[in-house]
Formats: C-alpha cells, sequence, structure tokens
C-alpha cells in the first residue's frame, strides 16, 4: 500500500457559499491537495464536489458513500455536506479500504439492498426528502429525476398501507430499521412501485436517512393488495392511541435534558436534546394531522352548528400564537377587543383553522414584519382576513397548497402538508371555505368566509 491507513476519527472542512475551500483538518486537506485542490478553490475530489453541488443547490444535508483515487489506492469514505452559516461543513465520517466492511454506517445492510434486482435507487435524508434517484429511473416512469430532487419522498409517491393501517417506510423510519413491502404509487404516472429500504447514520451515529430500492409492479396486482386512495378504518385514532404515550415521553424526557433539570451538560448534548424534543412535536402533529384528515373525509363527518363570535374567536388564536410570534420577531395585529362578527359554526374548528392560517402567517412572515388580522361583513357572509408580509405564492400553486401533504416550497421548514387542506374541509363543512390571494413578493391574504348571523 502506498501508505494508506485507516483511519477512524472524522475530519471535516469548512466551505464558503459558492463551495470553496475555507480551511480543512490536515487529513482532509491532504487528500484535497492531492487530488490538486487548494484554500480558496473548489473541492477537487470529484465525488465530493457533487454532493457539495448538490447541497448548495437544494439547501439541504446531504450524506452518501463514496469511492475515491488516492494515489495508488482507492478508498470509501462516508461524507457529508451540509449548511452552517454563510457556508458548508463538509465531514469525512469514515475512511476505509473498499469492502472491508468498517468505518461505513451501512455497508452491511446496503451491500444486499443493492445486490437485489432493483429498478433503480433512491436515497433520502432524515425528512425524507429525496437527495438521489437513479438518472435511468425518470426515463423508465415517466419523471424528471433531477426535478424531484429535494422535495419530499411524498411529492413522487403516495404511500399504500399495509391492509392493517401500518405502513412499512414510516415505521422503520421510528425505529430506524430496514424495512420492505411497502407499496406506492407514483403520483405522475400512477404506476405501482414496491419500496425497500435500510436506514443510514451520520459521522455522530445520528439516523440521516434511507438508501433504497424500487421495483416495478405489473399492472396484476394481488386483489388484496389496498387501493392507494383513502386511508383505512379509524387508522387516525389507532394510529394516535399507539403513538401518544411513547411520544409524549420520549418529548418529556428530551424537555429534561434540554433544561439540564439533572445537572449541567455540555451544550452540544443539550441543544441535541431540544431537536428530539423539537421533533417529537411535529411527530404528534402529523399524527393529529392525519386523525383530522380522517374525520373531515369520513362521509359521516358533521359540524355542530352554531352561533359564535368570530371576532371573539380570531382573538383566542392570535392569543395563542402569541409566544410563537414574539420569538419569531413577529407582530399580530389582531381585532380590538370591542369588534364582533355574528357567525354561523362550530367554535372548536373555527378556532383550530384560525390557528392554522395565522401560525402559517407567522411562520413564514420574516422578522420585524406584521400579521394583520382583520374581520369584515360582505351580505350574508362573515369573512377574516389573515394578511402576511411574507415572500407570497405563485398564481400556479395558489390551487395546489390546498391539496394534502403539498407545500409552495419543500425545503423550507414547515408542517406536514396536511393543514391547509384540513382547514379548507372544516370550513366548507361549516358553510363557508377559505381563499388565498397572493402574488410573488407581495405577501398572501388567506380569507375564512362563514354564514352570518343576523
Amino acid at each position: 500500500m502506498s501508505g494508506f491507513d485507516r483511519y477512524h476519527q472524522p475530519a471535516s472542512a469548512m466551505l464558503d457559499a459558492d463551495g470553496r475551500l475555507r480551511h480543512a483538518e490536515p487529513r482532509l486537506a491532504g487528500l484535497n491537495a492531492r487530488a490538486g485542490g487548494e484554500p480558496g478553490q473548489p473541492i477537487a475530489v470529484p465525488a465530493m464536489a457533487e454532493l457539495v453541488r448538490i447541497s448548495r443547490r437544494l439547501g439541504i444535508d446531504v450524506a452518501r458513500k463514496i469511492l475515491v483515487a488516492d494515489g495508488e489506492d482507492d478508498i470509501e469514505l462516508w461524507v457529508q455536506v451540509e449548511p452552517e452559516g454563510d457556508g458548508l461543513r463538509l465531514t469525512v465520517g469514515a475512511w476505509g479500504l473498499p469492502g472491508d466492511g468498517e468505518g461505513t454506517h451501512d455497508d452491511a445492510d446496503a451491500a444486499e439492498l443493492l445486490a437485489l434486482d432493483a429498478d433503480w435507487r433512491w436515497e433520502a435524508d432524515s425528512g425524507l426528502h429525496l437527495t438521489y434517484v437513479s438518472p435511468a429511473a425518470g426515463s423508465r416512469f415517466g419523471f424528471d429525476a433531477t426535478d424531484v430532487l429535494g422535495r419530499p419522498l411524498t411529492w413522487l409517491f403516495q404511500l399504500t398501507d399495509d391492509g392493517e393501517g401500518g405502513f412499512p417506510m414510516l415505521g422503520a423510519m421510528a425505529s430506524q430499521q430496514p424495512f420492505e413491502g411497502q407499496y406506492a404509487t407514483l403520483r405522475d404516472t400512477g404506476r405501482t412501485v414496491l419500496l425497500s429500504g435500510v436506514p443510514r447514520t451520520d459521522a455522530g451515529g445520528r439516523f440521516a436517512g434511507f438508501i433504497g430500492a424500487a421495483h416495478a409492479v405489473e399492472p396484476d396486482v394481488p386483489e388484496t393488495q389496498p387501493e392507494p386512495q383513502g386511508l383505512p378504518q379509524n387508522f387516525g385514532k389507532r394510529l394516535r392511541a399507539a403513538l401518544r404515550q411513547p411520544l409524549d415521553r420520549i418529548v418529556a424526557h428530551a424537555d429534561s435534558i434540554s433544561a439540564q433539570a439533572d445537572g449541567a451538560l455540555l451544550q452540544d448534548y443539550a441543544d441535541y436534546a431540544g431537536d428530539i424534543a423539537s421533533a417529537g412535536r411535529h411527530l404528534m402533529g402529523l399524527v393529529n394531522d392525519l386523525e383530522d384528515v380522517q374525520a373531515v373525509e369520513d362521509p359521516d363527518f358533521a359540524i355542530a352548528v352554531e352561533s359564535l363570535d368570530l371576532a371573539d374567536v380570531t382573538r383566542r388564536a392570535a392569543g395563542l400564537l402569541a409566544v410563537r410570534a414574539e420569538r419569531a420577531g413577529v407582530t399580530i395585529d389582531r381585532p380590538g377587543a370591542h369588534e364582533t362578527l355574528a357567525a354561523r359554526g362550530e367554535f372548536r374548528r373555527a378556532l383550530q383553522i384560525l390557528v392554522n392560517l395565522i401560525g402559517n402567517a407567522v411562520r413564514y412572515s420574516p422578522p420585524g414584519a406584521t400579521v394583520w388580522v382583520r374581520l369584515e361583513r360582505e351580505g350574508q357572509i362573515a369573512c377574516v382576513i389573515v394578511a402576511d408580509q411574507g415572500k407570497g405564492i405563485a398564481p400556479e400553486d395558489q390551487a395546489r397548497i390546498f391539496e394534502k401533504f403539498e407545500r409552495v416550497d419543500p425545503s423550507e421548514q414547515g408542517g406536514s402538508g396536511l393543514g391547509l387542506y384540513i382547514a379548507r374541509r372544516l370550513a366548507r363543512a361549516m358553510g363557508g371555505d377559505i381563499v388565498v390571494d397572493s402574488a410573488l413578493g407581495e405577501g398572501a391574504r388567506f380569507v375564512l368566509t362563514l354564514p352570518l348571523v343576523e
């Protein structure tokens, strides 16, 4: 061998916003120099440079095992690129010889997976955003393999449950285990595929997503295979019952660790616990949304219509979001205490809708902005207008955002893509509606309407 030794310690480098090397730890700097690179220039190792390009373009973490030539040797590296501050951090978490089975985080399972006769491969990060799709997949299955990068996996696929309310992929994500037997439908073409995957971890041993395979399913899928439309009966309630207690415990313990209630910790560990608590709350919110989706799609779903003061409901919704708005540096300008607006609807559901609309306005407003909430009467209609100073919504996206699992920009921090779908279904069940008026760069105005009470 030409002087290559196996390394177990990670090595990292910092790049500027254009992908040029600012500084690197000696081991990584040496590898880059041997490839012809130097500080102030782009990374010279081609496979690393490609990961940097993807991370810069999509603004997401990208992690992958790569094969690199170093002198007379080929070495395997586990590389992660993540946006950090005004640049990028590149970390090599494991160095090894090809096939030696040590130092990479998913060699055994991935080798078994990739040995299967898969039609194409895919990779996703810890949030199930696609980071790689085999180029040949698009031409064979009718989609642009480049266009899907950075989008949620559910943007490309509609997952099908296993007939008992379970989803193998989501269960594997929660337990960080391999999965197989996940049927899914390609949204653009309706083609059915069978997905399998193995988890991967980053340099710190944390879950970093899946390496997966897709297999085409012929049209004669067994009749026992459930249709992809809708959710099985009582799915939301069963999912909530199964996850509520463990998620509550996870969040409670993580909050305790983050607050250092039992003694001082290194700040990195405290921050990591805070991330766990935040992720737990996000999952619980998704469970609640799925339960609401099943409720509003039930043919027997009905609203307990009553007379309510829509101005009071609006003030309460704004009050529930006051802390979130303060943390975001956003002001909520809500109706005054003297204002009233009598409407017909269900108090709990109207509050749910307005918390969603005002919460979205706060989330997508820049620091220092104001969210205006106004009341109006138009004939026999009561209106609540929620206006923000965000970046706005293009006309072609304004219908799509009311569909399930749809968001304007999946790369941004946000919810599950179910909130507006549920809110509009609830509004229409009460005899009203939700509409949006927006343009890029001019913020957005969402209007909730309900029948007016004279």
